[in-house]
């Protein structure tokens, strides 16, 4: 399903994230560093429709190098989630917005690098200049809505080191795993009307540090 890239959809998804309860943090939670990303809404490549912005981190950077993110990093001391999700998005990709631009919240994800996610679902104007910043991202990628929603876009493994689910979700003929395809992935569900939870799906060892 191709969704436009117009006011109709921009509503239409503020709506789906509005009916969508968050679920509540559980007793270990607090002693995770708080991050925030943003799911950024612009338009799609080829009159797609709408899309999300997806990054390739920069090769240099210390922490998961090279690695398919949502742009977004570590809340600030006093920053809400969204006003970090902002922030990273600006600082990331040169894209200014304000605190109107957000659309809602998602549910916080657990890492084992011990990071307590925020997803930021944001609508970025179709005109916005996205300018990646070479000292964190690689590439900056568009990803359509309808390639989120299709049946076969997310698949479920297992590995010897856990009893959890691992997500991927298939992408240019890549995996791209959890984190960041468990926030997409729940995402979706929001899309389709669905209170899925995401906080028990696995990420690949080499996530783990």
């Amino acid at each position: 399903m191709v969704r436009s890239f117009d006011d109709t959809t921009r509503r239409n998804i503020a709506s789906r994230c509005a009916a969508f309860t968050r679920a509540p943090a559980g007793p270990a939670l607090p002693a995770l560093k708080r991050a925030a990303v943003a799911i950024a809404l612009t338009a799609a490549e080829a009159g797609e429709g709408t899309a999300f912005l997806l990054t390739r981190r920069a090769a240099s950077l210390r922490s998961h190098a090279a690695q398919w993110a949502l742009p977004g990093g570590r809340c600030d001391p006093g920053e809400t989630q969204a006003q970090a999700a902002l922030r990273e998005l600006h600082e990331e990709l040169g894209v200014e917005l304000a605190e109107g631009c957000v659309l809602g919240l998602l549910d916080d994800y657990p890492t084992r690098s011990g990071y307590l996610i925020t997803p930021v679902v944001v609508w970025v104007g179709a005109d916005a200049a996205i300018t990646p910043n070479p000292a964190e991202v690689a590439s900056v990628h568009r990803i359509a809505l309808a390639d989120i929603e299709r049946a076969d876009a997310f698949s479920f493994t297992t590995i010897p080191e856990s009893t959890r689910r691992v997500i991927r979700f298939r992408h240019d003929g890549q995996h791209i795993h959890a984190p960041t395809a468990a926030l997409i992935y729940q995402f979706g569900e929001v899309l389709a009307g669905r209170q899925t939870r995401v906080a028990d799906l696995e990420q690949p060892v080499f996530a783990w540090k």
